[in-house]
């Protein structure tokens, strides 16, 4: 009779870790049962601490949802540079931290195409005149840049549309340097005139590309302040440009045009290599991405592409008004009134040295920089609003103060407050648009650049008849009643801040 077979152990199922009692009690827990969890925190940063990472990490705890779309859950989406860090671990300023990595791409676009237009600026009536023409054919060549931005913005802004920013940006970059880079080599005024021309629809093409992309990419509350990064590359490249311009103009005089096409061409190439690339979409529905998360293995959900804001919507919108009004009164004031007026009311109205002119515009655009990315700051807190109608009425002063000034004392005070106010007016107007189009609609933004197109091309001429009528003072008052007229347009414009 043998041994009766030995009874069969029953395995006890596996219990669910469960913290110790002192885990919620950390004063009076033991040191040692804390110890795995700080290191899992240095080690992981706040992955170890999220509730979401315990839960997966917990034994017996059930299947793990399939998606982040079932679980509730979804991942946040991170730009480079949120953590105020470039690509090399350099540490941004405190007010450039947070900002789309779109952002920093722009601006040194930016800054490439003002460092090659100051140069070239000078040696545009120069070369015209070696070709043969007089003054008024000369000035012809400069307006035909001007007036081509003006007449195809439009069609710009469809191109945008159809073939994307990112494309329309690199394209439109190419066309003015492959255009200067001939102009350069033109032998006679047609030729000149009609490469100048040229240019100008290209400068719209990329305009109008490289601010839909820059509002589309920010956020609500970072509107204000992309702006003022991107409005800094072109301050800070029209200050060195000329600089360089002088130069170059005593080697010779097709030597900017050169020059401004190289500037060009590493704009491009910064723009196809450091632009991030989107995302890829195919549907216009939601859907979950078939790839799994870098960090935990779950799946990520793509969000639908907004839909595009037309331009018969946005022209309906009392926001987009005024933000057309805003932009009309920097191009009219800040780039056609005062560069127009200024120098000659320095020579012949106050009868001081020619050196006065480029002191004063070196004040403004050294109190411009410095204000820069306040302003921004100020349109993205205290509002489009009140940034708008406070930024144009005290541009409308800096006005009405240049036509009592008799000296260089009022001279200099005017330029400060004429830079402080288009600081503000020149980042509101653009805020406003990206708040109304959301960044998508490439003929709104082409019409909203046209309107400061066209208040450049006003402004010089009606100061210059009004001059010649009237004197300065009377040009200058006329101005400042324009400038606050589309300043009270701002009231139009929704009180607060607006939400994403």
């Amino acid at each position: 009779m043998g041994l009766p077979p030995p009874a069969r152990r029953r395995r006890r199922p596996a219990e669910p870790v469960r913290p110790a009692a002192h885990a919620a009690r950390p004063d009076a827990g033991d040191a040692r049962a804390e110890r795995p969890a700080r290191q899992r925190q240095r080690r992981h940063g706040d992955r170890a601490a999220d509730p979401r990472v315990a839960l997966r990490r917990v034994p017996g705890d059930g299947p793990r949802p399939a998606t982040r779309a079932l679980a509730g859950v979804r991942r946040p989406h991170r730009r480079a540079g949120a953590a105020g860090r470039g690509r090399a671990g350099l540490r941004l300023p405190g007010g450039l931290r947070g900002l789309p990595r779109e952002t920093y791409v722009l601006a040194l676009v930016a800054f490439c195409v003002a460092l090659g237009f100051g140069i070239v600026v000078p040696a545009v009536p120069l070369l015209a005149v070696e070709l043969g023409v007089g003054p008024t054919a000369a000035g012809a060549v400069v307006s035909a840049f001007a007036l081509m931005r003006l007449v195809s913005g439009l069609g710009a802004g469809g191109l945008v549309d159809r073939v994307g920013e990112r494309a329309a940006l690199q394209v439109g970059l190419l066309v003015v340097a492959v255009s200067s880079l001939l102009a350069g080599l033109a032998v006679s005024y047609p030729q000149l005139l009609v490469l100048r021309g040229v240019g100008g629809v290209g400068s719209a093409v990329f305009t109008i590309a490289a601010t839909s992309l820059l509002l589309r990419v920010a956020s609500a509350a970072q509107r204000g302040q992309t702006q003022s990064v991107y409005r800094g590359g072109f301050i800070l490249g029209g200050i060195v440009g000329p600089a360089f311009g002088g130069a170059v103009i005593g080697i010779s005089l097709r030597a900017p045009f050169f020059l401004y096409a190289g500037t060009l061409v590493l704009a491009a190439v910064a723009a196809a290599t450091l632009l991030p690339k989107p995302p890829p979409r195919t549907t216009p529905e939601p859907q979950v991405a078939l790839g799994v998360g870098e960090d935990d293995g779950v799946p990520l959900v793509v969000p639908p592409e907004a839909p595009r804001t037309t331009l018969r919507t946005a022209l309906a919108n009392p926001a987009y008004q005024a933000a057309l009004a805003g932009n009309f009164a920097v191009g009219f004031s800040v780039l056609g009134v005062r560069s127009t007026v200024v120098p000659l009311l320095v020579v012949q109205g106050m009868d001081l040295p020619p050196g006065w002119i480029g002191a004063a515009f070196a004040v403004a655009a050294l109190v411009s920089a410095v204000l820069l990315l306040p302003a921004g700051k100020a349109v993205d807190t205290i509002g489009r609003r009140t940034t708008l109608v406070g930024g144009g009425l005290v541009t409308a002063v800096a006005l009405a103060a240049l036509a009592m000034s008799d000296g260089a004392i009022g001279l200099m005070l005017s330029m400060v407050l004429f830079a402080a106010g288009g600081s503000l007016l020149g980042v509101a107007p653009a805020a406003i648009v990206g708040d109304v189009v959301q960044g998508r609609g490439g003929r709104p933004i082409a019409v909203w650049q046209m309107a400061s197109d066209l208040g450049s091309v006003i402004g010089p001429v009606g100061a210059g008849l009004l001059i010649s009528a009237a004197g300065f003072g009377t040009s200058l008052v006329v101005s400042a009643v324009v400038v606050t007229a589309c300043a009270l347009l701002g009231l139009r414009v929704p009180r607060g801040r607006p939400q994403d």
